[in-house]
């Protein structure tokens, strides 16, 4: 297989090419018009040390904001000729191969033609001006060794049980790193809303999670998300409530994701064995 990653791609996006795209679904020139000014328009953006730059403007050729409320469906739209380009040329009939693609996030499948996918997935990005990131785009196999894609971890894994492995998904530890770093920052020291106002962002950043993390191997990662939950919540109210006591009972898993009405991943409240 092939995990490609595009080098800057918002920012290369060639604007004659990108508006030849749109204007292949769009007749109306005066929506025509308004897409180019938002090309064309100068975003302000933070620069090192505090300070402010102006990019983008008139003399501009190439790039979509980002940030901009239209530039994903712009990029979508210029990626889209790509995966029509792979369709129309019947790549994957040829090399026996399918891409599965998120805006300018792909991976391409191939039962053992992917150096041949990838040299000419390497030609056609060049000929819309885009490049692959050499460093990050790799050829695996993905039956021995692991790939991450939109947050998952695809590949081998280790049955916990019996020790044997199979083929499966289960959140990559940059997402875990992420959550983990999304419910410190909830629970950080200097919150001083009422403990409901928190709990309720709280229960919604886990509540996100378990609905994008339905598929694949999640029972361990859950379980530790929930162990930093308690840790963390645990931590948040002994500051708030003076208490220095460690609390284990007082704000225990029960208390917690009972009472105290915090949402849980596992469902089962027993710390993870190490």
């Amino acid at each position: 297989m092939v995990d490609a990653d595009l080098s800057k791609y918002f920012d290369t996006i060639l604007h004659s090419e990108l508006l030849k795209s749109v204007a292949a679904r769009i007749a109306d020139r005066d929506m025509l018009r308004l897409v180019k000014q938002w090309l064309k328009a100068p975003v302000e953006e933070q620069a090192g040390k505090g300070g402010k730059r102006i990019t983008g403007g008139k003399s501009v050729t190439k790039g979509t904001p980002q940030g901009g409320v239209i530039s994903p469906i712009l990029a979508n739209r210029y990626m889209n000729r790509f995966l029509k380009y792979w369709e129309k040329t019947k790549q994957p009939q040829r090399l026996r191969a399918r891409i599965v693609s998120y805006a300018d996030d792909f991976v391409i499948l191939s039962c053992g033609r992917a150096a041949e996918a990838l040299d000419w997935t390497r030609g056609v990005m060049n000929r819309l001006g885009l490049t692959l990131n050499e460093g990050k785009t790799k050829l695996r196999n993905a039956r021995q060794e692991r790939f991450e894609f939109l947050g998952y971890s695809f590949g081998p894994h280790r049955h916990w049980r019996d020790g044997r492995w199979y083929l499966g998904a289960s959140p990559s530890p940059k997402s875990v790193a992420r959550a983990r770093q999304k419910v410190r920052d909830v629970l950080r020291a200097s919150q001083t809303e009422p403990w409901p106002d928190v709990r309720n962002r709280l229960n919604a950043v886990l509540r996100g999670w378990d609905a994008y993390f339905c598929y694949g191997t999640r029972k361990k990662t859950n379980r530790t998300i929930d162990n930093h939950v308690v840790q963390n919540v645990r931590g948040f109210l002994r500051r708030r409530h003076k208490v220095r006591s460690r609390s284990t009972v007082r704000f225990g898993y029960e208390a917690i994701f009972g009472d105290m009405g915090v949402y849980s991943l596992s469902r089962n409240w027993k710390p993870v064995r190490r």
